[in-house]
């Protein structure tokens, strides 16, 4: 415990400052569902007392538009001294000030990601056999290095925009581990681009690196898989996303589940989910074969195609066994 400005802090302040250490921004309904159960009255209050004592500032804002809370340099001091960012890479605090500025170009994507926390962290409180371990939105705890396609002369390095560790425990007590790296598409990008990067996903799991990462050893690969989420803003930007996929010369199929963000703020852990191959049963036959489609030129918007997606691809959930 530490006493700021006469308030007197709980561990519960010090995981709500820690994360906000991490994530940089959020808002009040984010933290309330965070840290307070959901229960956003007590959240506003404590949240008030903390940007009394100096820990938490607000971003200035339009009037109906969300408070948009962020770490100051106070709170940035209490965490370190009270030995709670020993875990994380050590920087000056100036640099950690500097980091905890998020521009208004990136504010919307950031605020984005702690969306799909939130929903994660809410819907797994109805599955008692399940609990997030951790779910790291700092893109430096995540980031790695690998080949892409066409470039095997050099590394890239890729950010996620998460990392998801979800434990099951069976009746005897036994822990099953569930990993998933986190990727939110800005629609700014090529699908070349996208493509590109899911392929340093698997050059990452196939050449052993996050089996090293994780303590294991490049030939031990198979025993540390993961997936990776990837969530689209409409349902046409992921159906194009997994035609591209399946296109690239090395397809794509399984280690790529596809949602919309729509989808995952309401039910992160429900039937949401698919993957290029899904896609690829479902359009199998069809006006929209991928085989059938892969001279064509250019492109149009297909709304018979969306609609015919939504009635005929397998949907799954991604804590389910397979």
């Amino acid at each position: 415990m530490v006493e700021s400005k006469k308030l007197q802090c709980q561990q519960r302040d010090f995981e709500l400052l820690r994360g906000l250490f991490e994530c940089r921004v959020m808002t009040n309904t984010q933290a309330a569902a965070l840290y307070f159960e959901g229960k956003f009255e007590a959240a506003k209050k404590r949240l008030q007392k903390l940007k009394s004592a100096g820990l938490i500032g607000e971003r200035p804002r339009h009037a109906f538009e969300p408070s948009i809370l962020s770490l100051t340099r106070n709170g940035l001091v209490a965490l370190q001294s009270n030995g709670i960012l020993k875990d994380y890479p050590s920087f000056p605090l100036p640099a950690l000030i500097r980091r905890s500025r998020v521009s208004n170009l990136t504010i919307r994507h950031e605020l984005e990601v702690m969306n799909v926390k939130t929903a994660f962290h809410s819907a797994i409180k109805h599955l008692p056999v399940f609990c997030i371990e951790e779910f790291s939105t700092w893109p430096l705890l995540n980031e790695f290095k690998a080949y892409r396609p066409g470039q095997s002369s050099k590394e890239v390095l890729v950010k996620p925009d998460g990392f998801i560790n979800i434990f099951e425990k069976n009746e005897t007590g036994e822990k099953f581990e569930r990993t998933f790296f986190l990727e939110l598409d800005r629609s700014t990008e090529s699908q070349d681009v996208l493509v590109d990067r899911v392929a340093c996903y698997h050059d990452y799991y196939k050449s052993g690196g996050y089996a090293v990462r994780r303590g294991g050893t490049r030939e031990e690969y198979r025993q540390f898989p993961f997936r990776v989420l990837i969530v689209f803003k409409t349902a046409e930007r992921r159906n194009n996303a997994a035609e591209a996929m399946l296109k690239c010369n090395t397809p794509i199929l399984t280690q790529v589940c596809l949602s919309t963000i729509r989808e995952v703020t309401e039910d992160p852990l429900g039937a949401i989910w698919f993957r290029p191959i899904d896609y690829r049963n479902a359009v199998q036959n069809s006006q929209f074969d991928i085989d059938r489609r892969k001279g064509q030129w250019g492109y149009k918007r297909q709304a018979e195609r969306e609609a015919f997606i939504e009635k005929h691809v397998q949907k799954r959930r991604i804590l389910a066994e397979e």
